[in-house]
């Protein structure tokens, strides 16, 4: 900070008391202080100046410091004045001149038996642009200051005081201007608000009545869903019977050691005996659909060779009628481990995909063929038919619904192949995606693991782990993790796609977060504790929010609680294994687990 010694004045009358008034008001006026700024420098140094003339004659020092260039930025540029006099002053003086105080920025005043000193300051603005010369041409115009008489000077100290006056109502009525628009604004957003808090309250009635219409519409759905499952397995348990001997007694006819027949009855019995077999195809066909429907439909599962099936595949599907010109390949499947599923139901998923894509190819050929990355065997059948229209491609896979085609004219279907193959597949623990374009065919893939069932083999079988996160990255982490353990794990995103695998295929431990979509880790507990079977799957919770575990009630089927912030993934191995375990000491429940009686609480 370098300190510029402006003026110094004595003051030893009245008289010189009005032009050091008036040199200050000068001086701050020249370093950039505005007009009220000026006003309270001028009263503060004329009351000081005043006051201290009363013990003798008084020095006053006018003062700028400016920073250094290095410090700018920490320190402020000053206006200082030092008045002083050679006496002790008493404490009326003290009381007097502190009156001063509120006028500047900073203020001291120090008193001795031999002196007195009062030092005050005032921030300057913008003092960049004071340089040495500046202060040098301050300097000579305030030493050229004279003071006038007693009333110039009042007139002046008048004339100033009304001039602050009618800044201070300008801009007090400035204020109430501003004071009153916002006021008009806030009664604005005040209505905005309540028109909009009123709308939001109608909205969310709204929503609370849509979501119990739809609760009650879910309801209704599935129980008319329960109800066609049981009308299509009692029908076409009732219907089967009646049909078969229907087929019976016209091969009875038309067999040779028969009463011979005429030509035309001839002709009109196997009328008779293709239609019966076209009816039973479809009762059977309804009654497997309501089996995979109502969740009765259980994998037998073993370590399965894919070209036996294969084999299998390609000498059946000769039988069947195509188009002249369309050739079914079935490829060997060259580089494919063994698979651990259901022989009986993968050979139905690729029957039923062959012979659909056999019925709408009328030129070029249908190929089967499988591949093998990353613990997934990929199940390819792919034509070079008429190709399924991209808004029909999601409806496929509802039951009794046909491509709208000219084609279809000519072929005969039930639409209810796709449907039940896809259960199929989900059955065994894989998926079956479609891929068609209009006019150059389709392509249905199913995936299924390598382990994606467990049972009786040879050798133990796998611990499978359902892991059940709606976190990918934690799934991916712990997933790899507890492969590399030896467990054969799957994963779920939410509650409702948990519920319908554990369902389809219990695993021997689930991994259950709480805060998930769709359905609440409570919710699935809830699910599990109300089936006699499903209770029994050891379930260890690992939830990033401990405290949300209040109720311990809710989870007495849970055989442990973990902290996801606490626990590293190399201790769900362990976990894994300690809940795991009980379960070998138990018997085998129908799926071929093993069961235990219970989980012990958490």
């Amino acid at each position: 900070m370098t300190v510029y010694r402006v003026h110094r004045t004595q003051v030893s009358s009245e008289q010189d008391v009005f032009q050091a008034r008036r040199q200050a008001r000068q001086l701050a006026d020249a370093v950039g202080l505005e007009n009220q700024d000026q006003i309270r420098i001028a009263a503060a140094v004329s009351e000081v100046g005043r006051r201290l003339l009363a013990f003798g004659r008084v020095s006053v020092a006018f003062e700028v410091d400016l920073p250094d260039d290095a410090s700018a930025a920490r320190q402020h540029a000053l206006l200082r004045f030092q008045a002083e006099v050679a006496a002790e002053t008493d404490d009326e003086f003290a009381a007097g001149v502190a009156l001063t105080r509120n006028l500047m920025d900073t203020w001291e005043i120090t008193r001795s038996p031999a002196r007195t000193e009062v030092t005050m300051s005032r921030r300057i603005p913008q003092p960049a642009r004071l340089t040495e010369a500046d202060l040098s041409a301050i300097q000579a115009d305030i030493a050229g200051t004279a003071a006038g008489t007693p009333l110039q000077e009042l007139a002046e100290h008048n004339r100033q005081l009304l001039a602050t006056l009618g800044e201070v109502q300008a801009h007090r009525d400035e204020l109430l201007r501003l004071n009153e628009e916002l006021a008009d604004t806030n009664r604005g957003v005040m209505a905005l608000y309540s028109e909009l808090s009123e709308e939001l309250e109608a909205t969310n009635r709204g929503v609370v009545a849509l979501y119990a219409e739809l609760d009650q519409r879910t309801s209704e759905l599935r129980a008319a869903s329960e109800a066609k499952t049981r009308f299509l397995a009692n029908v076409t348990h009732e219907l089967r019977s009646p049909v078969t001997s229907i087929t019976g007694l016209a091969r009875l006819l038309r067999d040779p050691a028969s009463d011979p027949l005429t030509e035309n009855q001839a002709h009109q019995l196997a009328l008779l005996e293709d239609s019966g077999r076209n009816l039973l195809t479809l009762v059977n066909e309804l009654l497997d659909l309501a089996k995979a429907e109502s969740g009765r439909l259980q994998p037998s599962p073993e370590d399965v060779d894919l070209k036996p099936i294969f084999d299998t595949l390609r000498g059946t599907l000769r039988a069947v009628p195509t188009a002249e010109g369309t050739d079914l390949v079935v490829q060997e499947p060259t580089g494919v481990p063994a698979l651990r599923t259901d022989p009986i139901m993968l050979a139905q998923v690729l029957r039923n995909l062959l012979t659909n894509a056999l019925k709408f190819t009328p030129s070029g050929e249908v190929r089967l063929s499988a591949a093998y990355e990353n613990d997934v065997v990929s199940l390819t059948v792919e034509d070079t038919g008429i190709g399924i229209p991209p808004e029909e491609q999601g409806r496929v896979f509802e039951e009794f619904y046909q491509v709208r085609h000219a084609l279809q004219a000519k072929v005969t279907g039930t639409g209810l192949g796709l449907p039940y193959a896809r259960r199929l597949v989900e059955v065994l623990g894989g998926t079956l995606d479609l891929e068609s374009e209009i006019g150059r065919g389709s392509r249905f893939t199913v995936r299924l693991p390598v382990g994606a069932l467990t049972g009786e083999s040879g050798e133990p079988a796998q611990t499978l782990v359902l892991l059940v996160d709606d976190d990918e990255a934690f799934r991916t982490a712990a997933g790899h993790v507890l492969r590399s353990c030896g467990f054969a794990v799957r994963e779920a995103a939410d509650g409702r796609t948990a519920l319908a695998s554990i369902a389809a295929h219990p695993p021997d431990l689930l991994l259950l977060d709480l805060r998930l979509a769709e359905l609440d880790g409570f919710a699935v507990l809830s699910a599990l504790d109300a089936d006699d079977v499903l209770r029994r799957i050891p379930v260890v919770v690992v939830t990033a929010y401990p405290h949300d575990v209040t109720e311990p009630s809710r989870l007495r089927h849970t055989t442990a609680v973990l902290d996801k912030t606490a626990t590293t993934l190399d201790d769900l191995c362990g976990v894994a294994r300690l809940a795991a375990a009980p379960r070998s000491a138990g018997h085998r429940g129908p799926n071929g687990d093993r069961k235990t009686e219970g989980n012990g609480g958490s």
